[in-house]
């Protein structure tokens, strides 16, 4: 419905067997939305196809959760957990830890917050069920036991994750209600196409895309095309800009003219670490090419012969 390719749909659960991609065209950029079979509980572990399918939400950006209204919420509490059992962390941030291994030295345990879940004795006893016995250690946080553990395995993935209760035609307004209220929750209906605009802009707004038009020197700014940035993939600075468009550009570039949000003045000149916000307008000016033998009145080389036998001489003066 959202982006118009069909996508079987029946009275029945699980109708969706295979990945089913689709693209949406909103804001003047396309965003691949796909539409991945159900999950069941014990998916984790393989049953379903789970592995495969979790796979594929591991590699997005925003993962939405699509659940009955009318169903209890035991539903989303058994794909949250399937998820987790995988990597897979819903609506948090990586943890403020840092964890170096080291080849020599033990292990150096040091917090600048105090820690109420977990203490030095019990940070020990966990480097060494994985076998580590060189470490440095340092936590920014009051973190749990669990979070210590996702930082040694190095391996999870933090993820937004929007949950959507679909058929909110079936139930009453109070349900719809308290369903609405919850945190990270949306509420649709796809028969009557109830509130779809407004998961579009949840959308954009979770994944955070930076809109920025670029503008050839001597013309007006092309707003047709956008270069489409993200904080998660990749970063929002001027040299994300450039690295998006080409590898080879950082080399030739001089300055960079930036109209829009955040520049002070229009134009603006700045540098690569300047960070870019959405619907910015961009110039690049690159380095002049100078010729190998200098230009201007200071030549660093002559076309002069190099000894002195070479040069020719003169025509004698008539008299």
């Amino acid at each position: 419905m959202l982006t118009g390719t069909h996508s079987e749909a029946a009275s029945y659960e699980f109708t969706t067997l295979t990945c089913i991609p689709g693209i949406i065209h909103y804001n003047d950029t396309k965003i691949q939305l796909l539409d991945l079979p159900g999950i069941i509980e014990g998916a984790s572990e393989g049953k379903g196809r789970g592995r495969q399918v979790i796979a594929v939400a591991k590699s997005s950006d925003l993962v939405l959760m699509v659940l009955d209204a009318s169903k209890s919420e035991g539903h989303r509490q058994i794909l949250t957990r399937e998820l987790e059992a995988v990597g897979l962390r819903l609506n948090k941030r990586p943890p403020q830890i840092y964890f170096k291994r080291k080849k020599t030295g033990g292990i150096s345990f040091n917090s600048t917050a105090p820690l109420t879940h977990i203490d030095e004795k019990l940070c020990y006893q966990i480097l060494h069920e994985y076998k580590i016995h060189n470490a440095e250690v340092l936590f920014r946080e009051d973190a749990t036991v669990d979070d210590f553990i996702d930082v040694i395995e190095g391996n999870r993935k933090y993820i937004k994750c929007v949950y959507v209760y679909n058929k909110i035609d079936v139930v009453g307004i109070d349900d719809v209600d308290n369903l609405a209220r919850q945190p990270n929750s949306l509420v649709i209906s796809c028969n009557m196409q109830l509130n779809l605009d407004r998961l579009l802009a949840r959308m954009w707004e979770e994944m955070g895309l930076v809109r920025v038009y670029t503008k050839p020197q001597g013309q007006q700014p092309d707003f047709g095309d956008p270069v489409v940035l993200s904080t998660d993939r990749g970063g929002c600075t001027v040299e994300d800009f450039c690295n998006h468009i080409h590898r080879s550009l950082l080399k030739d570039v001089k300055y960079v003219l930036v109209w829009g949000v955040s520049a002070r003045h229009y134009p603006q000149h700045c540098g690569l670490s300047h960070g870019l916000q959405d619907e910015d307008v961009v110039q690049i000016v690159k380095k002049k090419e100078t010729d190998e033998g200098g230009r201007g009145r200071f030549k660093s080389h002559t076309n002069a012969p190099d000894r002195i036998s070479d040069r020719v001489k003169k025509a004698p003066l008539k008299t």
